[in-house]
């Protein structure tokens, strides 16, 4: 995970805060979308891609490479929804600046606890979050400058905020305070076997209907209270940003266009670089000196991992253990894990929905995400 890019430099000189970089980005983009007289109109379910054929710089592009960089547009809505909601109340903030530098204040609870993980945290949350905004909106403009139609979802952006101090009151495309974790992940990369042969894998830790944000000023404590949410999310950054290295490794083998798969290496090289921080980040959530605690609000215990001397949760594990790939019978090979592009968009919708970020969203939002997920699955490579 990079530390600097896209990040605003704060200072006791800075007039605006990178939650305010973010808003005035994200007003921008509805701007830009203004500009091109897209802004407000919501994909619909039986929305068409683009004409069959459009020149890119590379040669002809396909409807299924459009239907690519569309799905994939959709998914970086939706992870830049969620990581605005993580960077606003525990991101890098004026707050995290000394008590006496003036008008600054002192930093949160919950950036504290991050910063218990990591005393970088806060400065990830918001450098990954721009990273997935700069992807958003530039998926969005590379779509209209081929002569494309961009995802918009802005009409979808209904559901509530948190109630906590430094949440900005807007409607937003996903839930935050239901969350159920699909951690398999971290056991799967410890392990020799891939799941695009069948393997599955345990989670590490069962994290079924809990919150990754605060809900309310009265969740900034207790202490214990506040580093379980932190680690709940920690472990939800490295389940989105896993899921996101897995769709760019699977879409890369459907492109036909070559500046489309330049689009999708790239993009989705920074998806690697974000789960490789996130690996690290959540399993220092599970040994001394944070763990093991139990939160006395919602029960929840984090064990210290180091005591159970099961490689599968190996902390100071966070490069992906060599697995099989390709075939069983060649030697195993350290990679991303699934790659398997067969109905590889429908399974991250599944996976979305699973996961409860959903709840509370609108029936036509549903048809709209699987019909771009089915228009992408159906993409096939071309010479």
């Amino acid at each position: 995970m990079t530390k600097e890019n896209l990040t605003p430099t704060v200072s006791s000189e800075t007039t605006e805060s990178p939650s305010e970089f973010q808003t005035k980005t994200g007003v921008q983009r509805r701007s830009f979308l203004k500009g091109m007289g897209i802004a407000g109109a919501a994909l619909t379910g039986g929305s068409l891609l683009a004409a069959t054929s459009a020149t890119a710089q590379t040669g002809i592009l396909t409807s299924g490479d459009v239907a690519l960089l569309r799905f994939v547009a959709a998914a970086e809505l939706i992870e830049t929804d969620m990581w605005q909601q993580y960077a606003e109340l525990g991101g890098l903030t004026p707050g995290q600046l000394p008590v006496e530098t003036a008008p600054f204040k002192p930093m949160n609870s919950y950036q504290a606890a991050f910063m218990n993980l990591d005393p970088d945290g806060p400065q990830y949350i918001t450098s990954n979050t721009n990273d997935e905004l700069t992807h958003a909106e530039f998926l969005n403009a590379y779509l209209i400058s081929i002569g494309a139609e961009p995802v918009d979802f802005d009409v979808f952006r209904t559901l509530p905020s948190s109630q906590a101090k430094g949440a900005q009151q807007i409607g937003r495309l996903t839930n935050l305070m239901n969350l159920t974790v699909d951690n398999s992940w971290y056991t799967r990369y410890r392990s020799t076997l891939n799941p695009d042969f069948g393997a599955t894998f345990p989670q590490a830790i069962d994290l079924v209907n809990v919150p990754g944000i605060p809900l309310t000023d009265a969740d900034f404590e207790p202490k214990n209270h506040i580093q379980a949410i932190a680690n709940i999310a920690a472990f939800h950054f490295g389940t989105i940003e896993q899921g996101g290295s897995t769709l760019y490794s699977a879409f890369v083998q459907k492109a036909t266009n070559l500046e489309v798969l330049r689009i999708l290496v790239s993009i989705g090289g920074d998806e690697v670089a974000h789960f490789l921080e996130w690996v690290d980040f959540a399993g220092n959530g599970v040994q001394p000196p944070i763990a093991p605690f139990t939160d006395p609000i919602l029960g929840l215990t984090f064990p210290n991992f180091d005591k159970t001397f099961n490689p599968a949760l190996q902390t100071n594990l966070i490069f992906p253990v060599p697995c099989e790939f390709i075939r069983p019978n060649l030697p195993v090979c350290a990679v991303i894990r699934s790659t398997n592009p067969k109905g590889i968009a429908k399974a991250v919708v599944a996976f979305l929905t699973a996961m409860g970020i959903f709840v509370g969203q609108t029936p036509e939002f549903f048809k709209t995400l699987s019909t771009l997920a089915d228009q992408a699955d159906a993409a096939q490579r071309g010479f």
